[in-house]
């Protein structure tokens, strides 16, 4: 059974609406090989989940199994992205169509794993969680509440409580768009981050990941279950992840072609000879057209933060009867601004910038002062999931 304690603090209580699709009732028997969009709990029916089970699933053995958590509660959104994982690694996934954000995640989190747990033959030791957004917060907070979790798969957002860490006792495969509104908070996760952790950037928003990147994910977890003991050293398995990382590296002596050899090389020692890797690696790191490439991303999250906060700034200073006038007209201009560079016609960094920017800032608005409120509906961007 999984674990019960959460930290989580949320509030209001669980929505009991269900998507519609397939729906599976307690007690019936789950078919291989498709998604079933509900599949309702034995021991409490208001709950429900997605599933997949690979289609050559049998109960005379263990299976490894990841649990999903969607913001909005759409089970299916999370089950569609690892099926082709999960079919190719043989994992079971179960997404939640109860846990969402601001509701209390507990029971949906305890009805699911409790019920998959009564109708599969689980591996206690590879039990997994993966989220999006508010659902990433859900994962992570199981996931630091337990010593049961093998790893978090966490797609635009981090810890539930914010506080950053240095190490973890569970791996962590973390994803963000590259407009991602998120996108800084996940950079800053994973440079901090000691113990195994592993960073995805893809093109597009404040979405969860495509299908191939949770593809990686998987790739990367079996790895690092080999490496933990969690799993049989499969060599096979070892040499077709690593045959498809080498060639993804490519010849290159760019930024991304270093940083694709530092992941080979922490990915797979222990389990493959890299050392030619680490000095590839090593001499890209003592190039000064690299050294200049992490250095300008670094700057582009100074430039970032620097945004959000002269914002914030701006608003404080509403309050004040001498500084609102003033505010509000520098509140108008940098929210111009960014709406105009948002909506370039070509990609850009400052248009990835600039909506990640108005993302952030959309997604967080807490003001009730109606002047700045109707600003904000000018020129704000679709709230998300966050």
């Amino acid at each position: 059974m999984f674990p019960a304690a959460l930290a989580l603090a949320l509030s209001a209580t669980l929505a009991a609406d269900v998507p519609e699709g397939q729906v599976i009732p307690a007690g019936q028997i789950i078919p291989a090989g498709q998604i079933i969009d509900v599949v309702k709990c034995e021991a409490d029916p208001t709950q429900s989940y997605a599933l997949f089970i690979p289609s050559g699933y049998t109960p005379d053995r263990e299976w490894p199994v990841i649990f999903a958590f969607d913001p909005g509660g759409r089970g299916r959104s999370g089950v569609e992205r690892y099926q082709a994982a999960a079919e190719q690694y043989g994992f079971i996934v179960a997404g939640s169509n109860n846990s969402r954000n601001g509701s209390a995640s507990t029971p949906a989190v305890m009805a699911m794993s409790g019920d998959v747990a009564s109708r599969f033959h689980l591996d206690a030791k590879r039990m997994y969680t993966a989220g999006m957004s508010g659902g990433a917060r859900v994962a992570l907070g199981i996931a630091l509440a337990s010593q049961k979790v093998a790893g978090v798969m966490a797609s635009s957002a981090g810890y539930p409580d914010g506080r950053p860490r240095k190490t973890l006792p569970f791996p962590i495969f973390e994803t963000a768009g590259t407009e991602d509104f998120n996108h800084l908070e996940m950079r800053r996760l994973d440079r901090e981050l000691t113990s195994p952790h592993h960073l995805a950037i893809f093109e597009g928003g404040h979405v969860w990941l495509p299908s191939a990147v949770a593809l990686e994910a998987v790739e990367w977890m079996e790895l690092q279950a080999m490496k933990r003991g969690l799993k049989p050293r499969d060599d096979k398995e070892v040499d077709h992840i690593f045959t498809k990382r080498v060639a993804a590296v490519g010849t290159g002596r760019d930024k991304n072609t270093f940083l694709a050899l530092q992941s080979v090389v922490a990915d797979f020692d222990g389990l493959k000879d890299v050392s030619a890797f680490a000095v590839r690696a090593g001499e890209l790191g003592r190039d000064k057209g690299v050294r200049d490439a992490l250095k300008k991303d670094d700057d582009e999250d100074d430039r970032e933060r620097r945004m959000m906060a002269d914002v914030l700034s701006a608003e404080d200073r509403l309050v004040s009867p001498l500084e609102r006038d003033a505010a509000l007209l520098e509140l108008r201009q940098r929210w111009q601004r960014l709406s105009d560079q948002a909506k370039g016609p070509e990609d850009s960094l400052e248009r990835r910038l600039a909506r990640r920017v108005l993302g952030g800032l959309s997604a967080g608005v807490t003001t009730t002062d109606e002047d700045y409120l109707k600003i904000i509906r000018e020129y704000r961007v679709g709230r998300g999931g966050r």
